[in-house]
């Protein structure tokens, strides 16, 4: 786990210095050892942080042995070992890292399909003159690239980017309008009009003859076909087969080791597979809270327990977070609705002596553990209700938000006032923040464009598909846990030298689950195929928990003890250009007046936005 910089030009720039600035940026990502390969018009920097091989043997830039390739390479390739086996290259590493270039020199591009794992990585061929950048299957690892004309410079972070001096700091204005109704931005898009991030699954290729890079796409979580038919115990089987593989695998580590337990279904299930695979005691992390309502330690302690873990309670109160958040939003690489919870645990955690963590996440969007999920089941049962006439539509939609006003009720009119059920749409407008009326008043120019995310889900041959379990999954999977969960995860633990590793998201397991047909999903109860399969792993007292997911008590917190620090991001960001200064510090009032269309998810993300473009001197 590291982070990767480059610049590739043809143009005569100081292309080692640049690289040093870029390394020196995202230091935190890889404190134990840092490198530059600098060539002609190209340049590769890396941030090494050690998990497999820990000499120096594993540093990077790596040149191939011919001294044709170069490679950085950030993230873990779990089956390295497996595929050391049949590559004829003088090792001179026990990394999974030379075993990528080994797989480059004898398989080219293609090698990336046998590849099961989650990196980031770019090879130079001298003599092609061209360089490669490549991204796994889920996008777990991040990697942001800019072009414009002469200069093609990549990072794992925006940052790194931004201290190159290369790319501007201009905002994009369809960007910010997507960051206000999803807090994020859909990828391949970012927040900053200059910069995108390669998308998942994808590769980029580029050379001095290119008038610019290609992109092309080498995997998409779309199911090829259908499982085939075979007994719900024989899909048990299965499911609990490639899970263990896929914990199992993710445990091959040179360093210290452990896993988030938040007492949910998905956590304790990582826990439970990590116990019963390793011979080595399992150290777990919880964070707990004064305000019990919000805490679900006693769920951890009681997996934490079963399972004989070394467990940490991290207990939170508003003046602790209060004390942290800076530091957290300071770390934020991209503005987003999340992230300071994954900080503070992360932060624990390394400070623990632990360097890599399992976490749970990826269970909810594989196995149906979101309410959408059945949202959209429901909504699917209603579609006759679109054969009335429209006003007939929208008149129940004001009846239903003035008896009932609220952001469910909001979305539910939006979606109602659709000219005709679409079940992309219905998705898109059910996983918005802001909705559409809202966001137009806020933004000084008042004319919104197309929903990004809507376009990324049309344009999988994917979307007409008749399980409709499996099509939540695919968006989910692609846009919210993309561009907030898995972005999040990576930038915040990071921020600590922590690698994170996410065994939900084996692409073996998950393109299995998303084949089998809805019968064997369907949410009777949270998680039902997971929950089946691993009985042993999973009591009821975790199985039949209220749910509460992973999250802080926000909405207290922002209108008492970081009331001061809101209010002012507030009213600053209020003053820029992009924004209707008297409507968004209305927003904020209606917020502290209790409006129920105005929960804390619609403020927090407004906060950070003015927060990052603050850090980043905007």
């Amino acid at each position: 786990m590291c982070g990767i910089n480059g610049i590739i030009s043809r143009q005569n720039i100081d292309g080692r210095n640049l690289l040093v600035k870029m390394n020196q940026s995202i230091q935190h990502r890889g404190p134990d050892a840092n490198g530059v390969h600098h060539d002609d018009h190209v340049g590769l920097g890396h941030q090494r942080l050690k998990i497999i091989d820990l000499s120096e043997a594993g540093d990077q830039p790596m040149i191939s042995a011919d001294g044709r390739y170069a490679m950085v390479f950030n993230g873990e390739v779990y089956n390295f070992e497996e595929l050391r086996k049949e590559l004829d290259y003088p090792f001179k590493s026990k990394t999974d890292s030379e075993v990528i270039l080994a797989a480059w020199i004898k398989w080219g591009p293609e090698c990336v399909k046998r590849f099961n794992g989650m990196f980031a990585f770019a090879i130079w061929d001298k003599m092609e003159k061209k360089v490669w950048l490549l991204r796994d299957r889920l996008g777990i690892k991040p990697l942001y690239w800019h072009f414009n004309g002469e200069i093609l410079v990549f990072s794992s972070e925006l940052r790194a980017l931004l201290a190159s001096g290369i790319p501007s700091k201009s905002i994009s204005y369809e960007s910010l309008v997507d960051y206000l109704r999803y807090q994020t931005v859909q990828a391949p898009d970012t927040i900053l009009e200059d910069v995108k991030m390669l998308s998942a699954g994808s590769m980029l290729s580029y050379d001095f003859k290119s008038a610019q890079p290609g992109i092309v796409p080498y995997w998409t979580p779309v199911p090829k076909k259908e499982a085939e038919v075979c007994s719900y115990d024989e899909v048990k089987t299965e499911v609990r087969r490639l899970f263990l593989e896929s914990v199992e695998r993710r445990l091959v580590a040179d360093v210290p080791f452990g896993a988030f337990l938040s007492g949910g279904i998905d956590s304790s299930a990582i826990v439970g597979a990590m116990s019963k695979v390793s011979n080595n005691k399992i150290k777990t992390f919880n964070i707990s809270f004064a305000e019990e309502e919000f805490s679900e330690a006693r769920y951890a302690r009681h997996i934490a327990q079963k399972h004989q873990t070394d467990h940490c309670e991290i207990k939170l109160s508003p003046n602790d977070f209060l004390n942290y958040l800076p530091e957290a939003l300071n770390s934020m690489d991209h503005p987003s609705g999340d992230g300071p919870n994954t900080w503070l645990v992360s932060k624990v955690t390394r400070e623990a002596g632990i360097t890599m963590a399992l976490s749970g996440l990826g269970g909810d969007e594989l196995f149906g553990g979101y309410a959408v999920f059945n949202r959209m089941l429901s909504l699917d049962k209603k579609k006759d209700l679109w054969k009335l006439p429209l006003a007939a539509r929208k008149g129940i939609g004001k009846v239903l938000s003035a008896v009932k006003p609220g952001v469910a009720s909001s979305k539910m009119a939006a979606i109602l006032s659709m000219p005709s059920y679409q079940f992309n749409t219905a998705y898109s407008f059910s996983r918005q923040a802001l909705m559409d009326q809202q966001v137009a008043g806020l933004v000084s120019n008042g004319v919104l464009p197309e929903h990004k995310p809507l376009q990324h889900i049309n344009a999988f041959s994917y979307a007409e598909a008749n399980n409709l379990l499996t099509k939540v999954s695919v968006n989910e999977l692609t846009t919210y846990m993309q561009n907030v969960l898995l972005r999040d995860s990576d930038q915040m633990s990071m921020a600590h030298a922590l690698e994170v590793r996410v065994p939900f998201l084996d692409h073996e397991l998950l393109e299995y689950v998303l084949s089998l047909p809805d019968k064997y999903k369907y949410p009777l109860t949270p998680k039902k195929l997971l929950v089946d399969s691993l009985p042993d792993l999973l009591p009821d007292f975790i199985v039949n928990r209220p749910k509460m997911g992973f999250t802080f008590p926000w909405k207290e917190w922002l209108k008492n003890e970081l009331f001061i620090f809101a209010d002012d991001r507030i009213r600053s960001l209020a003053k820029r250009d992009f924004f209707n200064e008297a409507a968004l510090i209305k927003l904020w009032k209606d917020f502290n007046a209790d409006d129920p269309n105005v929960s804390f998810s619609r403020i927090w993300p407004l906060i950070v936005l003015e927060e990052w473009m603050e850090n980043i001197d905007l």
